[in-house]
């Protein structure tokens, strides 16, 4: 997979090339630029600005900015639906915006599990420090709407359960509720619209439409990549140095495609879960009202699961009660103002596995016996703490599944509700690629690098070492950071 194999394919020169524009390819860009490096960023999907996403539906941002419409297939029992944002910005333009702090215990067993030093709450302390201060990082005030959070806080406070209002890169919020479908007003601090355009100011170039095809090695030394642009006319950009960013499921795919530790990238994808659970509540909620969402439980976040609202408009509510009886679908249509959506995250002990087809990817998920009973579990808090917020009726993540009216058929729903039944998604994959010993499994070292490869970096969810339980983004954009000044540290020529 070297240069010479395509003699007669157009050419182009980089100094350092960084292949996906998202949380992680985002920082290198900027941080590299910043320091005088000639910077070019490859990212498959279309570049998108805040006046086309104003002035587009939810649906056709939904069809423009993801990958297949948000719905790639993760096969097993169940199958579960990923969204992945494929644009330039990355998912950071359609997730909705959340900071947090990775846990200092979580990155010190992190750190003892994979033996690589230097990625600890005191290590990334600043990058982190840097991050919130360029994004505006701040706790998200309830503002006019998000009664849902306002009664989801309520339930919360009255069992004694800790929760915490959602610490949000955002600027001027005018509370439009469109986060997951690409923000109207340019308020959500994504990569399109912090990151990059400061990486621009300082030099770097973006190139969109541009897919990479593969990595370009000959003898453990990376000298650039294949990639196909706008037309499908396909260039080889050669490079001194390449950074993956494309993502945890598009990174280790390139990485097989282009026969780089082929057989452990992608073996094991680590992955959040989401349930989603639509409340009808005995006064109006008004929850398209508001953001995606200003408080969040955490009251078992230590166990992995964590409760908050979620967008909801009539389109969304009936895109997912879509497998339900019609009849209770226009029931709950005409009872629109009273009704709630709210999402349960699961994080979960099995792990997903994913190969690179000619078609695209196969990936297949291996939930356990104990992932089943953390979410039967999972699903019985949220259902107490929505009743305890005053919900009359709840209608599980069960397309089977009769509406619940009290606690004790909530918890009767759970004896009885079997792995297959569950409706999930996720848009949290990480650990795909991960940092670690290669005695330990380990896919990168502690500076990004695949073992064994020079000249080649990974960069994104996909290098985290483990699974964060929280919204990833400000974990990625830490280990991002951490990356591109080990890698100007070590000056020219230094691996």
């Amino acid at each position: 997979m070297s240069l010479r194999s395509f003699r007669k394919v157009p050419t182009c020169d980089n100094d350092v090339l960084v292949v996906g524009s998202g949380a992680g390819g985002s920082v290198v860009a900027r941080e590299l630029a910043a320091a005088g490096r000639q910077v070019t960023v490859l990212e498959e999907g279309p570049r998108v600005g805040t006046d086309r996403i104003a002035a587009a539906t939810p649906a056709e941002n939904l069809r423009r900015l993801y990958r297949q419409g948000g719905l790639t297939p993760v096969f097993g029992t169940p199958t579960l639906a990923y969204g992945e944002g494929r644009c330039v910005g990355g998912t950071t333009v359609v997730n909705g915006g959340l900071l947090w702090d990775p846990p200092p215990a979580l990155l010190h067993r992190w750190a003892a599990e994979s033996g690589i030093g230097g990625y600890r709450a005191a290590d990334l302390a600043g990058h982190l420090a840097a991050v919130a201060r360029r994004l505006g990082v701040a706790a998200q005030p309830h503002g006019d709407g998000n009664r849902d959070s306002r009664l989801l806080a309520a339930g919360a406070e009255h069992l004694g359960w800790r929760w915490q209002p959602s610490q949000r890169a955002v600027r001027g919020c005018l509370h439009r509720n469109r986060c997951t479908t690409g923000c109207p007003s340019g308020a959500k601090q994504s990569m399109a619209v912090s990151y990059l355009p400061e990486a621009e100011s300082l030099g770097a170039r973006i190139l969109p439409g541009t897919r990479v095809l593969r990595v370009l090695h000959r003898d453990g030394a990376v000298r650039g990549v294949l990639a196909a642009g706008p037309g499908g006319r396909t260039v080889v950009h050669r490079a001194r140095e390449v950074f993956l960013a494309a993502g945890p499921l598009q990174t280790p795919a390139l990485m097989q495609r282009s026969r780089i530790h082929r057989e452990t990238a992608g073996r094991e994808l680590s992955l959040h879960v989401n349930l989603r659970t639509v409340a009808r509540f005995g006064d109006p909620v008004h929850a398209d009202r508001g953001t995606i969402f200003t408080a969040q439980v955490h009251q078992f976040a230590d166990d992995g699961v964590l409760m908050m609202p979620s967008n909801v408009t009539r389109g969304t509510l009936a895109a997912a009660l879509a497998s339900r009886p019609p009849q209770l679908l226009d029931r709950l249509l005409a009872a629109f103002a009273l009704l709630g959506s709210y999402t349960t995250q699961v994080r979960l002990q099995g792990k997903a596995r994913l190969r690179a087809t000619p078609g695209g990817l196969l990936l297949r998920h291996g939930m356990t016996s104990a992932d089943h009973s953390r979410l039967r579990e999972a699903f019985r808090r949220t259902s107490e703490v929505l009743f305890a917020a005053g919900a009359r009726e709840l209608v599980p993540p069960v397309a089977t599944a009769r509406p619940l009216h009290t606690p004790a058929e909530a918890a009767e729903f759970c004896r009885r509700v079997r792995p297959a039944d569950w409706e999930l998604v996720s848009v949290h994959g990480m650990a795909s690629a991960r940092m670690g010993l290669p005695e330990r499994g380990g896919v990168c070292d502690g500076h990004g690098r695949p073992h064994g490869f020079r000249g080649l970096r990974v960069c994104d969810a996909s290098v985290l070492p483990g699974v964060t339980g929280i919204s990833p983004q400000g974990t990625v954009m830490a280990f991002a950071h951490e990356i591109a000044e080990r890698f100007l540290t070590a000056g020219p020529g230094r691996p």
